[in-house]
């Protein structure tokens, strides 16, 4: 089985210099421990690896967690440590009398400003990661970059990117980006987002929700992903999986905090009174949507009524890996206002907005920046914008105002 290497790799290595505690969250089978192991091989240190997926370990760190940093003593990876949050006390207190660098390796597959006593207990003490599916830079083994308009960065970006087709794109799209896939090590990839609903999203539900009707759950995630890439109406969600809005707002919350889906609010300030508020949903893997969603092949995911939506995911999911992979938090958001005018995406940084809008046209018409125009009003500049497509090669319509093909991303 082929490891693909991570761009999470040299940050955690840098940031074990000098954080007592590293804890890496993200859905389950992103390949959090996988990789943590293999850095662990290669460190001058015994580090114990412990897993709260087995019960009786989770049963002494719940119940004296204490005892349980006596049996288990640091250095230690500590997997799934989102069910004992009670160990984080403890850890607090080791960290304060101890300060050893790179003592505790943790993950979690909630995302960690949804977890329950983190932020309370190793403030400070802690360098938060978040680790999504493979992204396609990682897949095809190029550096990690943050996604940006700078005109220089994406030259040389150019220069190692691999060009993709029309039906290359959509086939990655549709095979999706579990490691597990990618690697070969589950060829059959039906069986395998049959067994990943199943087994892991399921169980993680009942853990977080108590008792859930798991046919109705199934119809409500497919219900959102036949919605990725669109305004999140609540009412419509609950309607196709036969609840109440309450118990799909508190399930969309729940997708949310096991890293299945991520929401792209809306930009806003006190000068854009007409915005609309709601935010848009996208899933961090394709390869779930589709499964989800019932496209039989690329080809047909491709040809089919999803086909936009579908790109659109997987292109603001890859910009979104770009930040995580490197340790950033990302600040994206869309645009949308009464009046109908819409920017699918906007990167907000250094006191500036770059506008971006993503098209499945390998030649885009220059008038689709115009809705571009809407943040004269705001207070921050106006950076670069772009329209990301299916063109060949990296151009521009004007020095504002960048083509740039989807692959590069």
């Amino acid at each position: 089985m082929e490891y693909i290497n991570r761009h999470l790799e040299d940050k955690v290595l840098c940031l074990s210099k000098s954080y007592p505690a590293i804890l890496i969250t993200g859905p389950r089978q992103s390949g959090k421990t996988t990789m943590l192991k293999r850095l662990a091989e290669k460190e001058n240190k015994s580090r114990e690896y412990v897993t709260l997926d087995d019960l009786s370990m989770r049963e002494t760190a719940k119940n004296d967690p204490a005892m349980f940093l006596q049996l288990h003593k640091p250095p230690i990876l500590i997997d799934e440590v989102q069910y004992a949050p009670e160990l984080f006390t403890y850890i607090k207190i080791h960290i304060d009398k101890n300060h050893n660098p790179g003592d505790f390796w943790m993950t979690g597959s909630q995302i960690f400003r949804l977890m329950r006593g983190v932020q309370e207990s190793l403030a400070g003490r802690v360098a938060l990661l978040h680790m999504s599916p493979l992204s396609r830079r990682e897949i095809d083994g190029r550096p990690a970059a943050p996604f940006s308009t700078n005109f220089e960065a994406l030259v040389a970006q150019s220069k190692n990117a691999v060009p993709a087709t029309v039906p290359e794109i959509y086939e990655h799209i549709w095979k999706g980006f579990m490691p597990g896939i990618i690697s070969g090590m589950f060829p059959d990839r039906d069986i395998y987002y049959s067994s990943y609903i199943s087994t892991y999203i399921e169980r993680d539900v009942r853990e977080l929700s108590g008792n859930i009707d798991a046919l109705k759950f199934n119809r409500f995630v497919t219900a959102m992903a036949a919605r990725s890439s669109q305004i999140l109406n609540y009412s419509a969600v609950a309607e196709d999986a036969d609840t109440d809005v309450s118990t799909a707002k508190a399930w969309t919350n729940i997708l949310e905090t096991l890293g299945i889906i991520f929401l792209l609010h809306p930009y806003s300030n006190n000068v854009l009174k007409r915005t609309i508020k709601t935010p848009k949903v996208y899933f961090y893997d394709t390869g779930l949507v589709c499964y989800l969603t019932k496209w039989s092949s690329p080809e047909i995911a491709e040809k089919g009524a999803m086909s936009g939506a579908l790109l659109e995911n997987y292109t603001v999911s890859e910009i979104m890996k770009s930040y995580q992979s490197a340790g950033l938090e990302p600040y994206l958001y869309y645009y949308r206002d009464r009046d109908a005018k819409e920017i699918d995406v906007i990167i907000e940084g250094d006191g500036k907005l770059c506008p971006l809008e993503i098209k499945k046209t390998a030649l885009p018409d220059k008038r689709i920046v115009k809705s571009f125009g809407v943040l004269d009003k705001t207070p921050l500049t106006i950076g670069t914008g772009a329209v990301l497509c299916m063109a060949e090669h990296l151009g521009a319509f004007d020095k504002n105002n960048l083509i740039v093909p989807i692959w590069m991303i």
